[in-house]
Parts: structure tokens; C-alpha cells; sequence
């Protein structure tokens, strides 16, 4: 088996060190989706974020996180058997993880980590000799009471095996991206990043989506809302005034290829209102 993970990391032809390193963690988050499959997990959850459009549709950036939203709000959801099935899975691929429970009942969304070590022992890797010690790690979240509104659509992979992932439509992860672009508390460059690149798409969000989850959580929360065009896009535009784009593009820039690290110079609030305009053109 580690000859089919050699092989698939071959494909990406990678430049650099962490470049070759993105690919492993991606390689890992596909076994990781396989055994979820294999597991029933996607009968009760769905793929979603930044991750899902890298592996489903193409993003140019790699990822570093898995999260999921749960179809039906569940606050009894645990990790436990599911993690048990990609310890399992990931041992028939000569992998040999720590994987750890790390949500809370308290929480509504609920994490776990994968750590790895032996893996990178075992490839002929161009650019890594070792990891010096240091621990491959990817993080599961998942939302067990997301705002109700989400569409779904159903994809098949190919790697490791032939499997089945359910995940949101672009449409309605489009929405819950905009609702990190206008809540998160922190500044996180790979959203607008995701931004850009839905634009580029033609997508755009699913408003009833993001309006349940504005008054969910956030600084909309619990009030009354009717969201359309022209209030999405007046509350973008507040927002892109207020952001530091050169801390933005920083947080981007080691998720691509060396080609595409240019064009964050262009990153700007000019940069990013003309991006706007084409959201509802």
C-alpha cells in the first residue's frame, strides 16, 4: 500500500519541502475520507470548507483542516467510533497515527487530531529527509448544530480506492464561507483567498444558508434579518476597508505553488472591491 501513496505523490510533482509536505497531509485527508466512507459517517455528515474544494473542485491552494457539518443537529455526536475507523484504515496503508478526541460536549463544534510520524519514513521523498521530530497533524471539525438551509450533493473519488463523499453544494459552502468572511474574529487570509476563487467561478451564496447562520453566531446574532444583494454586498465592502491585506496574502502564501505567490501582491481593498463587483454582476 505504501507503494500506491508513493506513486499517488508522485503526481503532484512537488517543488520544495513544503510543498511535498502539503501533498503527503493531502494524501493523508483522502485516506481519511475513505475510511470515514467506509465507516457510514457520510450518512449522517457532509464534507465542507476549504478542504472539500480543494479535493472535490479543484482549489489551487492546499489545505490544512477537514470539517464537516452534520446533516441533522445532533449535540450527542462523538468521534470515538469514527476515529477508530481511520486508525484502522490508515494501518492497511502502513500508516501508523495517534488519533485523538478532542471536542467537548459543550461544544458545537467538535474537533479531533491526527498525528503521523511513520509515514514520511517510509517514501522515497525528494525535497524531506525526515521530519526532525515533528509530527504530520490534521485537525477534523464539525459542526453538530449548523444552520439549517444547506444543500447537498453526492461525489465520487478514486483514491485510495472508489468511494462515495457526501458534501455541501458550492452554493451553500460558498455561504458559510461568507459568513467566516464576516464573523470570524480573527483575520484568516485563506478565506479571501476561497473568496476570489468562488467569483472566479461564478458562484454565488446561498442567501436563506447564510442568513440562519448570521443570526445564529456572529455580530447579526439573534436579530432579525432579511439579507439580499445589496445587503451582502454593502457588509463585503465594509468589510474589505477594514482588512490588512499584506497580513492576508502572509497567511495564504505557503498553500500554494510558487507560481500563484505573485499574484498576492496584488492583494489589496482595489484588489478585492473589483473582485466584488463581479459577485453580482
Amino acid at each position: 500500500m505504501i507503494d500506491l501513496i508513493q506513486k499517488h505523490l508522485e503526481k503532484y510533482n512537488a517543488v520544495g519541502p513544503v510543498e511535498e509536505e502539503n501533498a503527503l497531509k493531502e494524501i493523508i485527508q483522502e485516506i481519511m475520507l475513505f475510511s470515514l466512507w467506509q465507516a457510514g459517517f457520510f450518512e449522517v455528515a457532509a464534507f465542507q470548507g476549504g478542504t472539500s474544494l480543494r479535493i472535490l473542485h479543484g482549489l489551487p491552494r492546499f489545505s490544512e483542516d477537514i470539517d464537516f457539518i452534520l446533516k441533522e443537529p445532533d449535540p450527542e455526536f462523538s468521534w470515538l467510533p469514527y476515529l477508530e475507523s481511520i486508525t484502522e484504515t490508515c494501518k492497511e496503508f502502513g500508516i501508523e497515527p495517534e488519533a485523538l478526541d478532542k471536542a467537548r460536549m459543550d461544544q458545537q463544534v467538535k474537533k479531533a487530531l491526527i498525528k503521523d510520524t511513520s509515514i514520511a519514513n517510509q517514501l522515497n521523498l525528494r525535497f524531506m529527509d525526515n521530519l526532525n521530530g515533528r509530527k504530520l497533524k490534521i485537525k477534523l471539525e464539525i459542526d453538530c448544530n449548523p444552520p439549517s438551509g444547506s444543500d447537498f450533493n453526492y461525489s465520487y473519488l478514486d483514491f485510495p480506492v472508489d468511494y462515495e463523499v457526501c458534501h455541501q453544494d458550492v452554493s451553500s459552502n460558498f455561504a458559510l464561507k461568507t459568513h467566516a468572511l464576516l464573523c470570524r474574529p480573527y483575520l484568516k487570509g485563506r478565506d479571501w483567498y476561497d473568496f476570489s476563487w468562488y467569483i472566479a467561478q461564478g458562484i454565488t451564496p446561498n442567501l436563506p444558508l447564510l442568513q440562519n447562520a448570521l443570526i445564529q453566531h456572529g455580530h447579526w446574532k439573534g436579530q432579525i434579518l432579511s439579507i439580499d444583494q445589496n445587503w451582502l454586498v454593502d457588509a463585503l465592502k465594509q468589510k474589505i476597508f477594514s482588512i490588512d491585506w499584506g497580513k492576508a496574502a502572509s497567511d495564504v502564501e505557503i498553500f500554494l505553488k510558487p507560481v500563484e505567490q505573485k499574484s498576492l501582491s496584488l492583494w489589496s481593498k482595489q484588489f478585492f472591491m473589483n473582485k466584488l463587483k463581479h459577485l453580482y454582476p
